[in-house]
Protein backbone atom coordinates (compact mmCIF):
# COMPACT_ATOMS: atom_id res chain seq x y z
CA UNK A 1 0.00 0.00 0.00
CA UNK A 2 0.99 3.48 -0.58
CA UNK A 3 2.51 4.87 2.58
CA UNK A 4 0.74 7.76 4.20
CA UNK A 5 2.12 7.52 7.32
CA UNK A 6 3.40 11.60 6.51
CA UNK A 7 -0.49 12.33 6.34
CA UNK A 8 -2.15 14.27 8.64
CA UNK A 9 -5.46 13.34 9.96
CA UNK A 10 -8.15 15.20 8.72
CA UNK A 11 -12.10 14.98 8.14
CA UNK A 12 -12.25 13.45 4.42
CA UNK A 13 -15.52 13.22 2.56
CA UNK A 14 -16.70 11.30 -0.46
CA UNK A 15 -20.33 11.31 -1.92
CA UNK A 16 -20.11 8.61 -4.61
CA UNK A 17 -22.98 7.96 -7.26
CA UNK A 18 -24.81 4.91 -9.19
CA UNK A 19 -27.82 4.89 -11.07
CA UNK A 20 -29.61 1.99 -11.72
CA UNK A 21 -32.06 1.88 -14.81
CA UNK A 22 -35.26 -0.24 -14.68
CA UNK A 23 -37.53 -1.07 -17.71
CA UNK A 24 -40.54 -0.28 -16.69
CA UNK A 25 -42.89 2.75 -14.62
CA UNK A 26 -44.37 -0.55 -12.72
CA UNK A 27 -41.11 -1.96 -11.12
CA UNK A 28 -40.51 1.96 -9.57
CA UNK A 29 -44.08 1.79 -8.83
CA UNK A 30 -43.42 -1.77 -7.28
CA UNK A 31 -40.10 -0.49 -5.07
CA UNK A 32 -42.03 2.28 -3.52
CA UNK A 33 -45.09 0.77 -2.38
CA UNK A 34 -43.04 -2.33 -1.37
CA UNK A 35 -44.29 -4.61 -3.44
CA UNK A 36 -40.90 -6.92 -5.05
CA UNK A 37 -41.63 -10.22 -3.91
CA UNK A 38 -37.68 -10.17 -2.50
CA UNK A 39 -38.55 -8.01 0.01
CA UNK A 40 -38.04 -4.00 0.70
CA UNK A 41 -35.69 -3.09 -1.69
CA UNK A 42 -34.25 0.33 -0.43
CA UNK A 43 -34.14 -0.95 3.16
CA UNK A 44 -31.68 -3.96 1.88
CA UNK A 45 -30.22 -2.40 -0.34
CA UNK A 46 -29.33 0.33 2.35
CA UNK A 47 -27.54 -2.02 4.54
CA UNK A 48 -25.82 -3.97 1.96
CA UNK A 49 -24.24 -0.58 0.98
CA UNK A 50 -23.08 -0.09 4.65
CA UNK A 51 -21.69 -3.77 4.30
CA UNK A 52 -19.90 -2.67 1.18
CA UNK A 53 -18.32 0.38 2.55
CA UNK A 54 -17.23 -1.51 5.46
CA UNK A 55 -15.34 -4.60 3.11
CA UNK A 56 -14.13 -2.26 0.61
CA UNK A 57 -10.31 -2.70 2.15
CA UNK A 58 -10.63 -6.64 2.44
CA UNK A 59 -11.87 -6.60 -1.25
CA UNK A 60 -9.63 -4.16 -3.03
CA UNK A 61 -5.73 -4.90 -2.27
CA UNK A 62 -4.54 -1.43 -2.08
CA UNK A 63 -7.01 0.33 0.21
CA UNK A 64 -5.91 1.55 3.69
CA UNK A 65 -7.98 0.29 6.45
CA UNK A 66 -9.71 3.31 7.99
CA UNK A 67 -12.62 4.32 10.32
CA UNK A 68 -16.06 4.62 9.02
CA UNK A 69 -17.58 7.19 11.26
CA UNK A 70 -20.52 8.20 9.34
CA UNK A 71 -21.94 6.65 6.11
CA UNK A 72 -25.31 7.50 3.88
CA UNK A 73 -27.27 6.80 1.51
CA UNK A 74 -29.98 8.79 -0.25
CA UNK A 75 -32.03 7.40 -3.00
CA UNK A 76 -33.96 9.72 -6.21
CA UNK A 77 -36.09 8.40 -8.57
CA UNK A 78 -35.85 10.08 -11.91
CA UNK A 79 -38.09 9.18 -14.82
CA UNK A 80 -36.82 5.03 -15.19
CA UNK A 81 -34.30 5.83 -13.49
CA UNK A 82 -32.93 5.10 -9.62
CA UNK A 83 -29.91 7.58 -8.75
CA UNK A 84 -28.54 6.55 -5.47
CA UNK A 85 -25.96 8.73 -3.09
CA UNK A 86 -23.53 7.09 -0.85
CA UNK A 87 -21.72 9.59 1.49
CA UNK A 88 -18.79 8.04 3.63
CA UNK A 89 -16.78 10.89 6.36
CA UNK A 90 -13.86 9.67 8.05
CA UNK A 91 -11.38 11.61 10.42
CA UNK A 92 -8.21 10.19 8.85
CA UNK A 93 -4.83 10.36 7.04
CA UNK A 94 -6.22 9.22 3.28
CA UNK A 95 -10.04 9.68 1.83
CA UNK A 96 -12.87 7.44 1.42
CA UNK A 97 -13.71 8.10 -2.62
CA UNK A 98 -13.07 4.18 -3.39
CA UNK A 99 -15.20 3.23 -0.03
CA UNK A 100 -18.13 5.61 -1.27
CA UNK A 101 -18.00 4.57 -5.04
CA UNK A 102 -17.42 0.65 -3.57
CA UNK A 103 -20.79 1.27 -1.39
CA UNK A 104 -22.97 2.86 -4.21
CA UNK A 105 -21.94 -0.07 -6.74
CA UNK A 106 -22.83 -2.88 -3.80
CA UNK A 107 -26.43 -0.77 -3.20
CA UNK A 108 -26.82 -1.07 -7.05
CA UNK A 109 -25.85 -4.72 -7.50
CA UNK A 110 -28.40 -5.49 -4.48
CA UNK A 111 -31.13 -3.57 -6.10
CA UNK A 112 -30.47 -5.29 -9.60
CA UNK A 113 -30.26 -8.67 -8.20
CA UNK A 114 -33.58 -7.58 -6.55
CA UNK A 115 -35.33 -6.61 -8.97
CA UNK A 116 -33.96 -8.97 -11.63
CA UNK A 117 -37.03 -11.42 -11.30
CA UNK A 118 -39.44 -8.58 -12.41
CA UNK A 119 -37.72 -6.88 -14.73
CA UNK A 120 -35.09 -8.45 -17.10
CA UNK A 121 -34.25 -5.20 -18.49
CA UNK A 122 -32.81 -3.61 -14.80
CA UNK A 123 -29.40 -2.17 -15.59
CA UNK A 124 -26.75 -0.53 -13.58
CA UNK A 125 -24.76 2.71 -15.03
CA UNK A 126 -22.36 5.68 -13.81
CA UNK A 127 -20.93 4.59 -10.90
CA UNK A 128 -18.54 7.90 -10.40
CA UNK A 129 -17.40 10.23 -7.49
CA UNK A 130 -19.65 13.31 -7.73
CA UNK A 131 -17.02 15.32 -4.49
CA UNK A 132 -14.71 14.98 -2.14
CA UNK A 133 -13.33 17.17 0.85
CA UNK A 134 -10.68 16.94 2.95
CA UNK A 135 -6.82 16.70 2.63
CA UNK A 136 -4.59 18.48 0.51
CA UNK A 137 -6.77 19.35 -2.20
CA UNK A 138 -9.57 21.33 0.34
CA UNK A 139 -6.72 23.82 0.98
CA UNK A 140 -5.67 24.72 -2.55
CA UNK A 141 -7.21 27.56 -2.97
CA UNK A 142 -5.98 30.64 -4.96
CA UNK A 143 -3.91 33.01 -3.48
CA UNK A 144 -5.02 36.61 -3.74
CA UNK A 145 -1.61 37.77 -4.61
CA UNK A 146 1.84 36.51 -5.54
CA UNK A 147 3.65 35.26 -2.62
CA UNK A 148 7.36 36.09 -2.26
CA UNK A 149 9.59 33.78 0.32
CA UNK A 150 12.88 33.15 1.34
CA UNK A 151 14.63 30.30 3.04
CA UNK A 152 17.46 31.01 5.50
CA UNK A 153 19.78 27.42 6.04
CA UNK A 154 21.34 28.37 9.59
CA UNK A 155 24.54 25.82 9.79
CA UNK A 156 28.04 27.03 10.65
CA UNK A 157 28.76 23.36 8.85
CA UNK A 158 27.05 23.85 5.67
CA UNK A 159 28.03 27.36 5.18
CA UNK A 160 31.63 26.84 5.87
CA UNK A 161 31.12 24.23 2.99
CA UNK A 162 31.75 20.77 5.49
CA UNK A 163 28.30 19.74 4.72
CA UNK A 164 25.43 19.94 1.93
CA UNK A 165 22.23 21.36 3.27
CA UNK A 166 19.20 19.40 2.36
CA UNK A 167 16.80 20.72 5.07
CA UNK A 168 16.40 24.08 3.15
CA UNK A 169 16.43 22.34 -0.71
CA UNK A 170 13.70 20.30 0.96
CA UNK A 171 11.84 23.27 1.91
CA UNK A 172 11.83 24.85 -1.05
CA UNK A 173 10.86 21.69 -3.03
CA UNK A 174 7.70 21.76 -0.98
CA UNK A 175 6.85 25.36 -1.41
CA UNK A 176 7.34 25.25 -5.40
CA UNK A 177 4.89 22.11 -4.91
CA UNK A 178 2.23 24.44 -3.23
CA UNK A 179 2.21 26.75 -6.24
CA UNK A 180 5.46 29.70 -4.46
CA UNK A 181 7.98 30.10 -6.93
CA UNK A 182 9.66 32.95 -6.24
CA UNK A 183 11.70 31.76 -3.50
CA UNK A 184 15.32 33.40 -2.08
CA UNK A 185 17.50 30.62 -0.81
CA UNK A 186 20.86 31.28 1.02
CA UNK A 187 22.61 29.85 4.23
CA UNK A 188 24.04 31.57 6.78
CA UNK A 189 26.26 30.54 10.37
CA UNK A 190 24.34 30.03 13.02
CA UNK A 191 24.74 33.77 14.40
CA UNK A 192 22.15 36.17 15.80
CA UNK A 193 23.37 39.16 14.16
CA UNK A 194 23.57 36.95 10.29
CA UNK A 195 19.79 36.24 11.21
CA UNK A 196 18.67 39.34 12.03
CA UNK A 197 20.13 40.95 8.83
CA UNK A 198 18.60 38.22 6.88
CA UNK A 199 15.28 39.22 8.27
CA UNK A 200 15.26 42.35 7.64
CA UNK A 201 17.25 42.07 3.82
CA UNK A 202 14.03 39.63 3.06
CA UNK A 203 11.79 41.65 4.46
CA UNK A 204 12.81 44.70 2.43
CA UNK A 205 12.61 42.79 -1.02
CA UNK A 206 9.31 42.48 0.01
CA UNK A 207 9.38 38.42 1.20
CA UNK A 208 5.97 37.37 2.92
CA UNK A 209 7.24 34.43 4.31
CA UNK A 210 10.72 33.86 5.57
CA UNK A 211 11.75 30.30 6.83
CA UNK A 212 14.52 29.48 8.90
CA UNK A 213 15.89 25.61 8.78
CA UNK A 214 18.26 24.84 11.72
CA UNK A 215 19.58 26.33 15.35
CA UNK A 216 15.92 25.30 17.08
CA UNK A 217 17.89 22.76 19.34
CA UNK A 218 19.00 23.03 22.60
CA UNK A 219 23.32 22.82 21.89
CA UNK A 220 25.14 26.50 22.56
CA UNK A 221 25.12 27.22 19.08
CA UNK A 222 21.15 26.84 18.48
CA UNK A 223 20.11 30.47 18.96
CA UNK A 224 17.20 30.82 15.97
CA UNK A 225 14.39 31.01 18.15
CA UNK A 226 16.07 33.24 20.89
CA UNK A 227 17.08 35.69 18.12
CA UNK A 228 13.65 36.15 16.17
CA UNK A 229 11.59 36.16 19.61
CA UNK A 230 12.06 39.28 20.79
CA UNK A 231 11.39 40.25 16.76
CA UNK A 232 7.97 38.97 16.37
CA UNK A 233 5.08 41.22 16.89
CA UNK A 234 2.52 37.99 17.16
CA UNK A 235 3.57 34.71 18.00
CA UNK A 236 0.87 32.01 16.26
CA UNK A 237 0.81 29.21 18.95
CA UNK A 238 -1.64 26.87 16.32
CA UNK A 239 0.96 26.43 13.97
CA UNK A 240 3.60 25.70 16.47
CA UNK A 241 1.80 23.34 17.94
CA UNK A 242 0.41 21.66 14.98
CA UNK A 243 4.54 20.99 14.32
CA UNK A 244 5.60 19.34 17.11
CA UNK A 245 2.04 17.87 17.56
CA UNK A 246 2.87 16.27 13.82
CA UNK A 247 6.49 15.28 14.62
CA UNK A 248 6.06 14.22 17.87
CA UNK A 249 4.02 10.83 16.20
CA UNK A 250 6.83 10.56 14.28
CA UNK A 251 9.70 10.82 16.71
CA UNK A 252 10.25 11.22 20.21
CA UNK A 253 12.38 13.50 19.66
CA UNK A 254 10.26 16.41 18.27
CA UNK A 255 10.15 17.67 21.91
CA UNK A 256 13.25 18.50 22.05
CA UNK A 257 12.93 21.27 19.28
CA UNK A 258 12.18 25.00 19.97
CA UNK A 259 10.46 25.94 16.36
CA UNK A 260 8.63 28.99 16.58
CA UNK A 261 6.19 30.59 14.15
CA UNK A 262 4.98 34.27 14.44
CA UNK A 263 4.28 37.22 12.41
CA UNK A 264 6.19 40.93 12.14
CA UNK A 265 3.65 43.16 9.90
CA UNK A 266 2.19 41.09 6.86
CA UNK A 267 5.56 38.73 7.08
CA UNK A 268 5.06 35.23 8.06
CA UNK A 269 8.56 33.94 9.99
CA UNK A 270 9.13 30.20 10.79
CA UNK A 271 12.21 28.94 12.53
CA UNK A 272 12.00 25.07 11.64
CA UNK A 273 14.33 22.10 12.54
CA UNK A 274 17.83 22.06 10.55
CA UNK A 275 17.05 18.32 10.11
CA UNK A 276 16.04 16.76 6.23
CA UNK A 277 13.34 14.81 8.01
CA UNK A 278 12.15 17.59 10.53
CA UNK A 279 12.08 20.43 8.04
CA UNK A 280 9.84 17.94 6.20
CA UNK A 281 7.86 17.03 8.83
CA UNK A 282 6.73 20.48 10.07
CA UNK A 283 6.05 22.00 6.26
CA UNK A 284 3.91 19.26 6.17
CA UNK A 285 2.38 19.90 9.33
CA UNK A 286 0.80 23.13 8.07
CA UNK A 287 1.18 23.42 4.76
CA UNK A 288 -0.63 23.64 2.45
CA UNK A 289 -3.13 25.40 5.04
CA UNK A 290 -0.83 27.82 6.54
CA UNK A 291 -1.01 29.76 3.16
CA UNK A 292 -4.90 30.91 3.86
CA UNK A 293 -2.98 32.92 6.70
CA UNK A 294 -1.57 35.14 3.67
CA UNK A 295 -5.62 36.00 1.92
CA UNK A 296 -6.32 36.97 5.63
CA UNK A 297 -3.17 39.60 6.21
CA UNK A 298 -4.21 40.51 2.69
CA UNK A 299 -7.05 42.60 3.87
CA UNK A 300 -9.32 39.67 2.67
CA UNK A 301 -13.16 39.28 4.23
CA UNK A 302 -13.74 35.63 5.89
CA UNK A 303 -16.82 35.19 7.18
Amino acid sequence: MVDITHKGITLRTAVAQAIVRVGSEETLTAIKEDRVPKGNVLAMAKAAGFLGVKKTPALLPDCHPLPIEFTAVDYEFKELELHINMTVKTLYKTGVEVEAMHGASVVALTIYDMLKPIDKAVSIHEIKLLEKTGGKSSHRKRLSRKVKAAVVVCSDSISQGDKEDKAGKAIVAQLNEHGLEEIDYQIIPDEADKITEVLDQARGAGCQLVIYTGGTGLSPRDVTPDTLEPLLERRIPGMEEAIRAYGQERTPYAMLSRSMVGTIGNTLIMALPGSTKGAQESMQAVFPAALHLFNVMGGERHD
